[in-house]
């Protein structure tokens, strides 16, 4: 009731897409994505994207299962909730939501017109109701705070402080979130009073950005300055292998203690690459190239920042606490900003 025709399904462990799938051309194919447990590419660059292949950035989806009733295992609605949900998409989670608490009991923001739309004829369709409501999704919905339950089906990086104020002293938002450098995991925080939320993660996640919070990444060329590689770095070498830094959990690690900055490789044959790190103004830069059995790596840097450096820090501390996982890490959000945390909310950091 809820997937549109034309779909491209994901993989159930990355962020890539496959071919387009066609109800019409490939009823088949097209259902048995539809019943499998991953995600769906339902709309490319904002809805610019015409033709059967790949866009170049996917924007809107329905989720995959697994991660949707995760998600709302951690929600944990009673009877009598109220939610407030950010990202309407298909509906189906929207759906969900009211068939588990009824129509009045929620409350629907999608910010793309048309997938609003659509999702009300989704639901109408599955003789449902809840309100949806076409808006920035930074905000809410005023008209229904407060609500016990916020939920967001796309990532943050930083969790916008309405859905904190519009949330119930007591009551929960559920967010996937992560930073600039990479990584991604689903924060559930319970606002605790005077304006504050502070709580775990509960397991990895790989969302697309809230639409308002996209990263707009520099080209190469602003780091190098016309000047032909390496430029002005300083050449160096390394015992950590650039492969050890590249896990979903390494890479939130290294984004929580290593800030406003990010990465990309560069692949060649044989399994060799180079994987560079930048900082996100533009000033600082580094090249770390791996070579497949190799125990000293080539490092580049360049900038007031050293950037490797700081990556190698990380990692180290990473490593110093036990390779903790992502339940260890916790995220408080106020008014003043957010600040996350390892193990203790009392000993935490600004993000």
């Amino acid at each position: 009731m809820f997937i549109p025709e034309r779909i491209w399904p994901g993989i159930a462990d990355g962020t890539r897409q496959k071919a387009l799938v066609s109800r019409d051309e490939d009823p088949g194919a097209w259902r048995a994505a539809v019943y499998s447990d991953i995600p769906l590419t339902t709309q490319w660059d904002d809805g610019q994207h015409r033709g059967d292949g790949l866009g170049t950035q996917p924007t809107s989806s329905n989720s995959m299962p697994r991660m949707v009733f995760a998600m709302l295992a951690d929600l944990g609605v009673r009877d009598g909730d109220r939610v407030l949900e950010i990202g309407t998409g298909t509906g189906w989670n929207a759906g969900l939501l009211a068939h588990r608490l009824g129509d009045a009991n929620v409350v629907s923001v999608e910010y793309d017109p048309d997938i609003a739309r659509t999702a009300r004829e989704n639901l109408r369709r599955a003789r449902l109701s809840p309100l949806v409501v076409v808006g920035d999704g930074r905000l809410g919905h005023a008209g229904g705070a407060p609500y016990t339950r916020t939920i967001a089906t796309c990532s943050v990086g930083e969790v916008p402080y309405s859905w904190i104020r519009r949330t119930a002293d007591g009551g929960m938002v559920v967010a996937p979130w992560g930073t600039t450098y990479g990584g991604e995991a689903i924060a559930r925080l319970t606002v605790v009073g005077g304006g504050v939320a502070s709580g775990t993660f509960t397991r990895p996640s790989a969302f697309m950005r809230l639409r308002q919070q996209r990263t707009h990444r520099p080209p190469f060329e602003a780091y190098l300055r016309g000047k032909p590689w390496p430029a002005d770095g300083e050449r160096g070498t390394t015992s950590l292998s650039p492969a050890e830094t590249g896990s979903w959990l390494a890479q939130f690690v290294i984004g929580l203690r290593v800030p406003a900055a990010f990465w990309r490789a560069e692949r060649y044959e044989g399994g060799a690459y180079t994987l560079w790190l930048y900082g996100a103004d533009t000033a600082s830069w580094a090249s770390a190239d791996h070579v497949p059995g190799d125990t000293e790596f080539e490092v580049v840097q360049c900038g007031p920042r050293r950037l490797w450096d700081e990556v190698e820090r990380a990692y180290g501390w990473w490593e110093r606490h036990d390779r903790p996982g992502f339940e260890r890490f916790g995220l408080t959000v106020s008014e003043a900003g957010q600040r996350v945390w390892l193990d203790d909310p009392g000993d935490s950091w600004a993000v």
